[in-house]
């Protein structure tokens, strides 16, 4: 019976397993526990004897796995050539033929055949190859780097492995849909804050650089003394305009070295603990984050993904270090035999009613579909944090600027009434 070497996702070990095929094999591994990062056939196979599996905690097995992941990297250099909502829509087509009742190769060559960049093509025509080659469609995936992510890869390595790859391919394409939706909401959200924002700073700099030095230099000749509302804009004029580069150096000099500070572990990890703390902007990235970790792991689950190595996969998606640490915690403890929902309820992070729906769906073994229940609600109240945050943000911002261009009137308004004033004793 044929052998293949495989290799487990998330550094878990590897094996050699006997299975009448390649899908056989897959089906295999999946059962036990374990998704598989790469399966190839390997020589001297036994024509006899049951399906068995042999560990390997990186031996030969592991290493032939890891040897044909490299031969397979060794091809062309793609680098991100399709954008998420690009990749949604490959992987919907991809189901939809698929479910259609049409082979994987002529699917895959069908949809190369459509309006595509030059660089698509050539990616798709390389996964064709290597699909007709005898690799899976996974591991073709996992050999042209981004966009196919560990989430994609091992969503559609779980395919071949219960054999339904278009239902499951089906849910992956909706798992990006929804996600572009989000990411989309959460740029709507930002721009017109971003824009308020460039505007307030630059109207401070044109008044503070050029209008009020010109103000100020016709009251200071008459009046004997200024306002000290008059003498601080007077003196912050002053400044800038005979220190505005120092000001850029500095500003310049703050942001690489927050840049630096936060490429660091404990770095990134304090700045986004502070950032989940912070009114506002930490309830948005909260809910976000709880969205996105719902919705990740319902899929997984649903589709044949081990709970560990989802929990592992889902990490990846959350964009805050601080709650991906939280998961770190709940796969040691899933890992060593605990519940889900206390490592979670310990964090804070997590709200009580996700809390609830996990320890329910754990004790009555029905944790992927109120996941999925749950997952609806929870981007409802992420849509509901965006509006709240896009309708929150822009009056703060034109606040501080009417505070600004308030200050600034008053002081020039005390150093006229201060010039009259001194012109009538005169």
């Amino acid at each position: 019976m044929p052998r293949f070497a495989y290799r487990s996702a998330g550094g878990g070990g590897g094996g050699v397993i006997e299975a009448p095929d390649r899908s056989s094999a897959l089906r295999e591994v999946m059962r036990r526990g374990e998704v598989p990062a790469s399966m190839e056939e390997v020589a001297g196979a036994s024509r006899n004897g049951p399906a068995q599996l042999e560990h390997s905690g990186g031996g030969h097995a592991s290493g032939a796995a890891s040897g044909s992941t490299n031969e397979g990297s060794r091809g062309i250099e793609f680098g991100s050539i399709m954008s998420l909502p690009e990749l949604a829509y490959f992987m919907r087509e991809l189901a939809t033929a698929l479910r259609a009742g049409l082979p994987l190769i002529q699917a895959l060559k069908t949809i190369a055949k459509q309006g595509r960049k030059q660089r698509q093509k050539a990616m798709l025509s390389s996964i064709i190859d290597q699909v007709e080659h005898g690799k899976s469609l996974s591991d073709a995936f996992a050999t042209q780097g981004p966009p196919f992510t560990e989430l994609v890869i091992n969503l559609t390595r779980a395919g071949e492995a219960s054999g339904k790859l278009g239902e499951v391919l089906a849910h992956s394409a909706d798992l990006l849909d929804k996600d572009v939706k989000l990411r989309r909401s959460l740029m709507a959200a930002t721009l017109y804050p971003a824009i308020i924002a460039v505007l307030v700073i630059g109207a401070v700099i044109v008044v503070t650089t050029f209008i009020v030095p010109s103000i100020l230099k016709q009251v200071a000749a008459q009046a004997a003394t200024l306002p000290w509302p008059t003498r601080v804009l007077q003196e912050s004029a002053s400044f800038f305009a005979s220190w505005w580069w120092l000001v850029l150096l500095i500003l310049a000099a703050v942001f690489i070295s927050f840049q630096k500070y936060y490429a660091t572990a404990a770095g990134r990890l304090s700045v986004d603990t502070f950032l989940l703390k912070t009114p506002l902007v930490g309830t948005l990235m909260r809910e976000v984050a709880v969205a996105r970790f719902t919705r990740t792991l319902a899929t997984l689950t649903s589709s044949g993904i081990p709970v560990v190595t989802g929990l592992r996969i889902t990490k990846g998606v959350l964009g805050n270090r601080a709650m991906e640490q939280v998961i770190e915690t709940v796969i040691e403890q899933v890992s060593a035999g605990r519940t889900i929902a206390q490592p979670m309820e310990e964090s804070g992070y997590f709200p009580p009613m996700l809390v609830q729906i996990v320890n329910m769906g754990e004790r009555s073994g029905r944790l992927e579909e109120l996941l999925g229940q749950a997952a609806h609600a929870f981007e409802e109240k992420t849509e509901q944090a965006v509006k709240l945050f896009t309708a929150a943000l822009p009056p703060i911002l034109i606040m501080f600027l009417a505070g600004l261009v308030g200050f600034i009137v008053l002081a020039i308004l005390m150093a006229l009434l201060s010039m009259q004033d001194a012109a009538m004793r005169g």
